[in-house]
């Protein structure tokens, strides 16, 4: 029989050696050794990486302001046999042409309608993206209604001039589109009196918008082929970024939708568009759009790549969205329909919120990409900021060699600082979106 000094003990007799405390050294000293040289390989890279940056940055620093030109009228300052420096950049080029650059071939006039145009745009961005601006609900108003219907009439002068058959067509249409929400809400099983109100105030807004570009204001039309430069490329890029997030948003619950038609539109226009370039949506919208048409209707020639772009994006922006919707657990699901929330209500109110805070990233970097791709407009023929500098360096008055890359850099530091801007406002959003998981 055993004993209790015979059976096994589960307690240590020994004292375990005690483990050295953290390291919680703190300062640069302490972050460059964490984190450039933690090891063999990031010492290694590190000093590739510091060498790469010894041979090119003293160049382009060299270049771009220790032996630029920073004032002149022609090309005469930019050359080495008349005092400038041949290898250094000629931003009197830029000074001289920036007007250019902004505007296009804008009436000189009628700027000034440009700069409101800029002013209203800063505006509306300020007051959407601030998180903490005051009526906020009021900013998002402003800007996808009251901001675009402005600009318009600024931009065009307005007075489009429908006529009465544009409005009778008009009155077809959103008997339609109310007819159309009545039957989806009957499908879905909600009650009609919201569907009614919602596809009653759809058609409102929209009568309102057009009657209001409809009216003569007194503005000088300003034909949209006078149009170029740093006015188009944030033109397109702020209507496709507007456009795609809510359509991309149709289009990702489309493509959930449990209605068959509904789901096979939404697949068959995602994968078509994101199956082709945006050069070919491009040409297709300017070239092909117009086919589709009957004779007596004509498309602006800056419309056409508004609507590819737009619609590319779209595309794009729906799968993102799907994403996110597909990492919603099913619990959030269960628990809006345990509330007796109908469909619009969960989405709206459970499961869209949760789902674009985890696709942030996916987003922004659409926007960018977007953004970006702004400049392939110039294929068709569109005066955006690239193709304003192009046609700027062939000027006879400024035919230096530096000429062409001193216009180039300027457009990639424009590109670049509305980017990076993006990139680290959509990284403040998520840390402030994280912070009561974190909690």
């Amino acid at each position: 029989m055993s004993t209790a000094l015979d059976m096994p003990r589960f307690v240590r007799a020994k004292q375990v050696e005690a483990l050295p405390p953290p390291n919680l050294a703190r300062g640069p000293i302490a972050w460059v050794r964490e984190n450039l040289f933690s090891g063999p390989f990031n010492t290694v890279l590190t000093l590739v990486v510091f060498y790469l940056l010894y041979v090119s940055v003293p160049p382009l620093v060299r270049f771009l302001f220790i032996d630029a030109v920073w004032t002149g009228s022609d090309r005469a300052a930019c050359r080495a046999d008349s005092g400038g420096s041949e290898a250094g950049a000629c931003w009197a080029f830029i000074w001289d042409k920036i007007n250019y650059f902004i505007y296009g071939s804008y009436t000189i006039s009628e700027r000034w309608r440009v700069d409101v145009f800029f002013a209203l745009l800063a505006i509306g961005v300020a007051w959407l993206l601030w998180l903490r601006a005051p009526r906020r609900d009021l900013g998002a108003v402003y800007f996808f209604w009251i901001f675009p219907v402005v600009s318009y009439i600024l931009l065009t002068g307005g007075n489009a001039d429908f006529g009465v058959r544009f409005w009778i067509g008009f009155a077809i249409f959103g008997a339609l589109l109310i007819a159309l929400f009545a039957f989806v809400a009957t499908l879905l099983k909600t009650s009609l009196r919201p569907a009614l109100i919602m596809g009653g105030g759809i058609v409102a807004v929209i009568g309102i918008t057009l009657a209001l570009v409809d009216i003569d204001f007194g503005l000088a039309p300003v034909p949209t082929s006078l149009w170029g430069g740093i006015l188009v490329t944030l033109l397109v890029a702020t209507v496709g970024i507007v456009v795609s997030l809510p359509f991309g948003i149709v289009l990702a619950l489309g493509r959930r939708s449990k209605l068959p038609i509904i789901r096979m539109a939404s697949v068959i226009f995602i994968e078509f568009v994101r199956g082709v370039p945006l050069i070919t949506v491009l040409i297709m919208a300017n070239t092909m759009l117009p086919l589709f048409l009957p004779g007596d209707i004509t498309v602006d020639r800056l419309l056409r790549p508004l609507i590819g772009t737009a619609l590319f994006a779209s595309a794009y922006m729906a799968e993102v969205v799907r994403g996110g919707l597909q990492a919603m657990p099913k619990g959030q699901y269960e628990g809006a329909m345990s509330l007796g929330l109908n469909y619009p209500q969960m989405m709206s109110l459970i499961i869209l919120p949760q789902a674009l805070r985890i696709v942030i990233p996916g987003i922004v970097n659409t926007f960018i990409g977007l953004f970006k791709d702004t400049s392939l407009v110039a294929i068709v023929g569109i005066f955006d900021l690239v193709k304003t500098i192009e046609a700027s360096r062939i000027d006879p008055n400024w035919a230096a060699p530096t000429i062409g890359i001193t216009g180039y850099a300027f457009a990639a530091l424009f590109y670049f600082i509305f980017c990076f801007g993006m990139s680290r406002y959509s990284l403040g959003v998520e840390r402030r979106l994280a912070a009561g998981q974190k909690r």
